[in-house]
């Protein structure tokens, strides 16, 4: 977490920092998925992507902890974030899969969600995503496949 950042790392992830900000204002209107759950980025780098979440009651299921569609959310965001680091500018990505094995329920708190791109093919990019507690313990870990389409938008 102290690490110092490289020049070009701090660029890096100061675009990332301006293309999020940009895109949940662009896309406030359609999707308020990202703001609503309360997403935060810690970081970005080339093929990796450090995202936060302080869970309230509002994440929380009948159990008393975290919904695992939250946490399914939140690696989704974060293997997103690291996959589009690595394509290039004008490539649209979508996720065409998603396996998660939750480990440990979390019962609230700050938890990280800590992606890096596996593999960056020419139509797909696979992520993997491990989720932390409060506490540091791995509570879940996710598997993520995204298809590229480069130069055409997802929507129709």
């Amino acid at each position: 977490m102290g690490k110092k950042l490289s020049k070009e790392a701090r660029a890096f992830e100061a675009a990332t920092r301006r293309h999020l900000k940009e895109s949940r204002a662009r896309h406030l209107k359609e999707s308020r998925a990202i703001a609503m759950l309360g997403f935060e980025l810690e970081s970005a780098s080339r093929g990796h992507a450090i995202l936060q979440l302080d869970a309230r009651a509002r994440h929380k299921q009948l159990n008393n902890v975290v919904h695992g569609g939250i946490l399914a959310a939140l690696a989704d965001t974060a293997g997103a974030i690291a996959a589009y680091t690595t394509v290039p500018k004008g490539v649209a990505l979508a996720t065409i899969e998603l396996k998660i094995n939750y480990l440990e329920g979390v019962p609230g708190g700050r938890i990280r969600a800590e992606a890096q791109v596996l593999r960056t093919g020419r139509n797909f990019v696979v992520t993997e995503c491990e989720i932390f507690d409060r506490k540091g313990r791995l509570a879940a870990k996710a598997l993520l496949t995204f298809g590229a389409a480069g130069g055409h938008s997802l929507q129709r």
